[in-house]
C-alpha cells in the first residue's frame, strides 16, 4: 500500500505522536489556607481553655512550611509556649526505640520471627492465664507458641497489664516497672508474670517495646540509653532529647495541666509528680515511655523517616527497614485489638500505627493511606506521610490523653476538612 504514497507522506505518517501529557506535580497541602485553619483551630483550643499550650511543626518535601505556638508551657511562671519548650514525650519514646532495634536488625543480630527466648531465655516457657478455678486459684496453660521478636514490635506477645483482677494483682506484686530495677531485672520479672492471651492472638498495648529496649541492650553489648545516644540521637542532632533534663535546661521543661472530665477546667499537676521521671537519674529506662524532647528534635526524626531513613547525608537505617516497619504486620485474623480502631482505618507496624484505608467518617482521624504515626499519653502527636513528604509534629502537656478531639482537630486542619 505504502508504494503507491510519496515518500513525504510516508514519513509523516509514521512522525504523527500522541501529545505528551505534563506529569504536574500535586499541589501543596500546606497552602496558605491551611496555615489559616491551622491557626485559628490551634487559637480556639486556647481560648476555649481544653488545653494550656500548643506548639506544631509541620515539613513538607524537606522544607518547614507551618510552625506556630499559642498558650503556655507553664502559665504560673508565664512562660509561653515555644521552640525551646521541652515537653515529656510519652509513648512518641516508642518509635524511636523500634528504629534502634531496626539498626541491629540492619546488622544482621536477629530475625524478625525469631523467638525472643533465643536472646532472652527467661521468656523460653511462657505459660498463658485462662482464668480461675472455683477457688480463685489462676487456671495457667502453656502457650501454644513462642513468643517472637515480631509480636514484641506489633503487640502481640501476650504480655498482661491487668484486665482480670487476680492476673492485675500477680503483675502489680511482680513490681516490673520499679525505677530502680535494671532492664534485665524488668524482663526477668515481665518473665515471671503468666500472658494475657497466646502469642500472635491478640493486638493489645502493653510493656513490648520496654522488652524492646532490653534486646536492645543486649544484642548492641551497650547500655540502652547509650546506645540510643550513639545511634540515633547524636546523628540526628537531636541535643535536646533523653530521659534526664539536665538542670540548665528545666527552665524550658513544660509544666503538665489535667483537665476534669466533668467540669473540663484545667489544673496544673503537682511538679513533684509531672517532673518524678524526669528530673532524677533512675536506673530503669524504659523503651515505652520516658523520653523528652523538643519539636524541632522530634522533627528531624519524623524527617528522617519520611527521607526513608536518612538525614542530612546521615543515614539511620535502610530504605526498605523504614517500609518494612511502616508496613502493617497484623494479619486479618488478629480480630481483638483493644482500642486500635480508635484511632481509624489502622493497621500496626515496627512501633507505628499505619493507616490502611481512608477514614470512613468525618468523626475518625483524617490522614492518607500509607502514613505512619504515633502519639503519647499527654496528648502529643506525630505523623509521616510519605504519599505528600509531609511530616507533622504535635506538642501539648494535657492529662488525660485527647478528651478534647485535639488530634482530630488538627489533622483536619491540615487536610482541608476543619470546621470549629
Amino acid at each position: 500500500m505504502f508504494a503507491l504514497l510519496p515518500a513525504t507522506i510516508i514519513i509523516a505518517a509514521f512522525s504523527i505522536t500522541k501529545p505528551v501529557k505534563e506529569n504536574k506535580p500535586a499541589p501543596p497541602i500546606i497552602t496558605t489556607e491551611a496555615k489559616s485553619r491551622i491557626n485559628k483551630m490551634m487559637q480556639l483550643y486556647i481560648d476555649s481553655s481544653k488545653t494550656m499550650g500548643l506548639s506544631a511543626l509541620i515539613f513538607e518535601k524537606g522544607k518547614e512550611v507551618y510552625f506556630n505556638a499559642v498558650g503556655y508551657a507553664d502559665k504560673e511562671a508565664n512562660k509561653p509556649m515555644n521552640r525551646n519548650t521541652i515537653v515529656r514525650i510519652y509513648s512518641m519514646t516508642k518509635p524511636i526505640v523500634g528504629v534502634a532495634l531496626m539498626t541491629l536488625y540492619e546488622k544482621g543480630k536477629f530475625k524478625l520471627d525469631d523467638p525472643l527466648s533465643k536472646y532472652a531465655p527467661e521468656f523460653a516457657h511462657m505459660q498463658v492465664f485462662e482464668g480461675t478455678d472455683a477457688n480463685g486459684k489462676p487456671i495457667l496453660v502453656p502457650a501454644k507458641r513462642q513468643i517472637t521478636i515480631r509480636d514484641i514490635t506489633r503487640h502481640t506477645a501476650g504480655f498482661a497489664g491487668g484486665g482480670n483482677s487476680v492476673l492485675g494483682a500477680m503483675v502489680r506484686n511482680a513490681d516490673i516497672m520499679n525505677k530502680n530495677n535494671t532492664l534485665a531485672e524488668m524482663a526477668k520479672r515481665l518473665a515471671s508474670v503468666p500472658l494475657a492471651f497466646h502469642p500472635g492472638d491478640q493486638w493489645a498495648y502493653g510493656p513490648s517495646v520496654d522488652v524492646q529496649a532490653y534486646l536492645v541492650e543486649k544484642l548492641s553489648g551497650k547500655p540502652f540509653d547509650q546506645y540510643l545516644q550513639e545511634t540515633i540521637f547524636n546523628p540526628l542532632k537531636m541535643m535536646h532529647t533523653g530521659y534526664y533534663v539536665p538542670e540548665n535546661e528545666r527552665q524550658n521543661f513544660a509544666a503538665v495541666y489535667n483537665r476534669d472530665r466533668q467540669t473540663g477546667k484545667l489544673s496544673r499537676q503537682p511538679d513533684s509528680v509531672a517532673n518524678l521521671l524526669n528530673t532524677y537519674r533512675w536506673t530503669l529506662k524504659q523503651g515505652g515511655l520516658g523520653l523528652t524532647s523538643t519539636i524541632d528534635d522530634y522533627m528531624k526524626f519524623a524527617q528522617m523517616l519520611v527521607h526513608k531513613g536518612q538525614l542530612n547525608g546521615v543515614r539511620i537505617l535502610k530504605p526498605e527497614t523504614v517500609k518494612l516497619m511502616s508496613t502493617s504486620h497484623l494479619s486479618d485474623t488478629i480480630t481483638k485489638r483493644m482500642w486500635l480502631p480508635d484511632r481509624g482505618q489502622m493497621g500496626f507496624g515496627i512501633d507505628f500505627g499505619v493507616r490502611v484505608a481512608p477514614p470512613k467518617t468525618k468523626d475518625e482521624n483524617n490522614g492518607i493511606v500509607g502514613e505512619f504515626f504515633w502519639d503519647g499519653a499527654l496528648s502529643t502527636l506525630f505523623w509521616v506521610d510519605p504519599v505528600n513528604e509531609l511530616t507533622a509534629v504535635l506538642f501539648t502537656q494535657l492529662n488525660p490523653y485527647d478528651q478534647v478531639k485535639l488530634h482530630n482537630s488538627f489533622r483536619d486542619a491540615v487536610y482541608g476538612e476543619y470546621e470549629p
